[in-house]
């Protein structure tokens, strides 16, 4: 169920986008895990209240936020690539193999996770455009997202909220723990997202 659009919250916290009155902030955690987050988001989508890439960077220690068509300057990615971690690329090409243990225990360095944060055309461009990132495998989660409810719709059976999608990542290269403390957050969003758009019956996946 994709959750029907009432007006704008006006002025929602400036940390999770969500009206003050229900703000999800004290359900943040503080994570440390040796697998490296990097959000690269689009300029346009910190605009938007449903946005969750942002509450994954906040929720982890070891994460960045790279920020992507603010202007004119092209957004140079080449340093996150470096020795110390196997840099991936989650985003679901067509060459894009599935997350899995097994890939995981292929190398023994911890991850970096490379994450485009946007619309759909938006995260694209991280894919197509960013030469330099052309060499590095592309991962994504090939299992189908059976949730009830949505932020947004979503385009493929396996589409997911940004930080759902990362919550399930680190599910598969932190362990169960960290999927459940990521989802919790997430939960908690979709939750007051929904109470603000008059729909009270949700249960977390």
């Amino acid at each position: 169920m994709v959750l029907d659009r009432k007006r704008k919250t006006k002025t929602p916290c400036p940390v999770c986008f969500v009206n003050p009155e229900r703000c999800i902030c004290s359900v943040i955690p503080s994570l440390d895990y040796k697998t490296r987050l990097c959000l690269v988001v689009h300029a346009k989508e910190l605009k938007r209240t449903t946005n969750t890439g942002r509450l994954a960077v906040k929720a982890l220690k070891n994460s960045e936020m790279r920020i992507r068509g603010a202007g004119r300057e092209v957004l140079d990615l080449s340093d996150l690539i470096v020795p110390e971690y196997r840099t991936v690329l989650f985003y679901p090409s067509d060459d894009a193999v599935d997350l899995t243990e097994e890939f995981v225990r292929q190398d023994p360095r911890p991850i970096q996770l490379i994450v485009p944060d946007g619309n759909w055309r938006q995260a694209s461009k991280v894919h197509y455009r960013h030469h330099e990132l052309r060499d590095i495998p592309r991962v994504m989660i090939k299992a189908a997202n059976t949730a009830k409810f949505h932020l947004r719709a979503e385009t493929t059976e396996e589409g997911m909220a940004t930080l759902q999608a990362i919550a399930h990542a680190f599910g598969v290269i932190e362990g169960a723990a960290a999927r459940e403390d990521l989802m919790k957050v997430y939960n908690a969003k979709l939750s007051a997202t929904l109470v603000g758009r008059g729909i009270k019956e949700f249960s977390e996946e």
